[in-house]
């Protein structure tokens, strides 16, 4: 078993489905409400534990209803609460509105940005006994980089999804094991807006794994050349959480090495968006070694 720790946001989703997203100003009638436990390190947390990981979960929720429901959601999926903290800020939420398998998203962090370098400091031992950190951009970056720095101390590889994309300082970047953007992040990141990924993958020589939808994912090796993971041809109901999916499979895949562990994810990212929800999408391990066929 990959012992994952995530170290990230938990949020609870407030998914409305409808049949077209609204325009500036315009009321819908949506189809569907739905109330799910979400957040990008939830999500993969989740995503890494369903498909076989042993995994600690690092995080904040607030003292209310939304924090109790969520703590109880990533127990139930078997995954280390311990070093997930309570505070008096409310608990992080996403508003999801849902249309033809696309999404768009509004996120107040709330809670998560109560996570601090301090907690980061307090959970050190678990970091320290990690296989894979797992990290992502809706916490403060002060924590990340403290993340980062409890990583490099231990030895521990840190995969960091740079989402939602901030440019980020170059001495961030060389301190991990693998960045994990979409062609936008990567150029956010970079601080090179517009560029394309042919320009983007190979200032990050061996550190750098982009997903491109149902494309597949692309990986710039150490020695320049690049190796592309082809997508999976599913029937898509729902893309919230497949990057995430993607990630957490990435991460409980790794010590079989990237582009191995780049299969299983595009494998288990494709397979997410088959049903409607982020975390109710994501496979489980049976399911993903039936799918890829091995």
């Amino acid at each position: 078993m990959t012992k994952v720790v995530v170290v990230g946001s938990i949020n609870m989703d407030l998914v409305v489905v409808t049949d077209r997203f609204p325009a500036p100003g315009e009321t819908l009638s949506g189809e569907r409400f739905l109330t799910v436990p979400g957040g990008k390190g939830a999500n993969q947390a989740v995503a890494a534990s369903r498909l076989g990981a042993n995994v600690s979960m690092v995080g904040k929720v607030g003292r209310d209803a939304f924090g109790e429901q969520l703590l109880v959601g990533l127990q139930q999926e078997g995954i280390d609460t311990r070093h997930v903290g309570r505070t008096d800020v409310a608990t992080g939420v996403a508003l999801i509105t849902v249309s033809g398998g696309e999404n768009s998203i509004v996120v107040v962090p709330g809670a998560n940005h109560a996570l601090l370098p301090a907690d980061i400091a307090a959970a050190d031992a678990l970091l320290a006994g990690a296989d894979v950190i797992l990290t992502q951009l809706e916490i403060p970056l002060a924590t990340v980089a403290a993340v980062l720095t409890s990583a490099a101390r231990h030895g521990v590889p840190v995969i960091l999804n740079p989402a939602p994309a901030q440019v980020l300082p170059a001495t961030l970047l060389q301190q991990v094991a693998l960045l994990t953007p979409n062609e936008h992040e990567l150029a956010t990141v970079l601080g090179c807006p517009g560029a394309d990924m042919a320009s983007l993958l190979p200032l990050l020589p061996g550190k750098v794994v982009m997903t491109h939808g149902k494309n597949g994912a692309w990986h710039a090796r150490a020695d320049g050349t690049l190796y592309h993971q082809p997508g999976f041809a599913v029937e898509a109901v729902d893309s919230t959480g497949a990057g995430d999916t993607f990630n957490g499979a990435l991460a409980t895949f790794l010590p079989l090495g990237v582009e191995a562990a780049m299969r299983y994810a595009a494998a288990a990212g494709a397979l997410s968006v088959t049903r409607l929800g982020a975390q109710a999408g994501m496979p489980r391990r049976d399911e993903l070694r039936a799918f890829v066929g091995n």
